[in-house]
């Protein structure tokens, strides 16, 4: 069975975040092994200098590479990234579940993603040229990600 992190800086805070995310974590059993992995935010200040930020993207960084395996596929959530469909993005997991076992889907703080992380990606998703609140995201992340293990196994849920 497939393993799936959602990689993170950052907690959630809102219990219905948590509660929709938990929903598509009970929903996804099913299909693979799904997991939030949460990192702690680095401190940061209102006038932040570009030095600051990339520090803190540096330090978020770290923690993340820390999580993810060598032998990981790796999907850096940034703006930058390549828009898909549900579809596509249910049909990549598929041809990467073929050659993985552990599939990272990588969420950064609020400065986003270390150039270390996106380079360790192998590849980059974006699902809007909108901003996001982050546990926002997540849930929409885990929805996405139920979405396309249920297009594969022709479940009823997307239509």
């Amino acid at each position: 069975m497939l393993n799936v992190n959602i990689i993170c800086i950052g907690s959630l805070k809102e219990k219905f975040f948590s509660d929709a995310v938990n929903e598509y974590k009970k929903r996804l059993q099913r299909y693979c092994k799904f997991n939030i992995i949460e990192l702690s935010e680095e401190k940061i200040t209102d006038q932040q200098t570009q030095a600051q930020i990339d520090k803190t993207l540096s330090k978020e960084g770290e923690k993340i590479l820390s999580k993810i395996g060598k032998s990981d596929f790796v999907f850096a959530m940034c703006i930058e990234g390549k828009f898909l469909s549900s579809e596509e993005l249910s049909q990549k997991l598929n041809d990467v579940s073929l050659s993985y076992g552990t599939v990272d889907f990588v969420i950064g703080g609020s400065w986003g993603l270390s150039d270390e992380v996106k380079k360790r990606a192998d590849f980059k998703l974006s699902v809007s040229k909108m901003t996001f609140p982050h546990q926002l995201f997540r849930v929409m992340l885990s929805e996405q990600i139920y979405r396309a293990f249920t297009i594969s196994a022709n479940a009823k849920y997307h239509k």
